[in-house]
């Protein structure tokens, strides 16, 4: 059975799936057409129904809980894992300033932009673009601040950038759950069976690369660019840990807790439907 499968370029996602896309492990009857995209892309692709097997960030997958369930394993969950708000100036800055800073996000559906509302709820001034433009934007002077994510969480410091608020750590604060950053979900409408085993091939597949780490593999390295190794290693590190394997109890009521946040904001009722295979 072929299924479409889309993941981003970035470490964390590469290592989980190295082995599964790239032939390492037996996938037995399923075969796998690959897109690798930024997840903005993937966001909306889920919003289209366009892929089998997607990553996808959370408020994306909240809005398709009616075509896609979640996979117990693939995501990426943590403490410390959250996204930066960032200043070309140190600050620091007071309430009203943040509220009417010009800031950029990577994403209207991301997870980024979610955790950002829900630090600062009055915050208008929005501007929305690709998570690795981000820096240039705010050292360019095209925004006052700027939420990052990914590898940009290693790198501002070194091009002069201030943070200002870590808005995964007032999450954990709030909330005292970990921080849900993306995951992989499956269509609904895929034949019995098949998400189950394809969550059981991703557990597989990361297994693989935690067995042989830190050996960061060709796979992952020919998809960072021009990311230096020891940030690749940070990357995945920070990313990809046992809730990857499997969300667990901890990481089911994470999630829970923030699909909680995104009704409230966006005043909807809680689906009939599960999250969860």
């Amino acid at each position: 059975m072929k299924l479409s499968l889309g993941l981003s370029p970035c470490p964390n996602d590469t290592f989980i799936f190295d082995a599964l896309v790239n032939g390492h492990i037996d996938t037995g009857d399923f075969t796998f057409d690959v897109v690798l995209e930024d997840v903005e892309t993937l966001n909306q692709w889920t919003l289209e129904g366009k892929l089998d097997i997607t990553k996808l960030s959370f408020p994306a997958f909240f809005q398709s809980t009616a075509r896609y369930a979640l996979l117990p394993s693939g995501s990426a969950l943590g403490k410390g894992v959250g996204p930066l708000l960032i200043s070309r100036d140190a600050g620091p800055f007071t309430t009203e300033q943040v509220n009417d800073a010009a800031i950029i996000l990577p994403g209207i559906h991301t997870t980024a932009h979610l955790l950002f509302g829900y630090a600062w709820p009055n915050a208008g001034n929005k501007t929305f673009g690709l998570f690795s433009s981000i820096e240039d934007a705010v050292l360019n002077g095209e925004a006052d601040m700027g939420v990052i994510i990914h590898e940009n969480r290693f790198t501002y410091q070194q091009r002069g950038l201030h943070k200002v608020m870590d808005l995964g750590e007032y999450w954990e604060k709030q909330t005292g759950v970990p921080i849900p950053l993306g995951g992989i979900a499956a269509k609904r409408d895929l034949p019995e069976g098949v998400a189950v085993k394809v969550a059981s091939l991703i557990r597989e597949s990361l297994q693989y690369s935690f067995d042989r780490y830190p050996d960061v593999s060709p796979y992952v390295k020919a998809h960072a660019q021009a990311m230096e190794e020891q940030v690749m290693r940070q990357h995945i590190d920070l990313y990809v840990n046992n809730y990857s394997l499997d969300l667990g109890t901890d990481g089911r009521n994470a999630i829970d807790t923030l699909h909680g946040v995104f009704l409230q904001r966006e005043g909807q009722p809680r689906p009939a439907e599960g999250l969860f295979i």
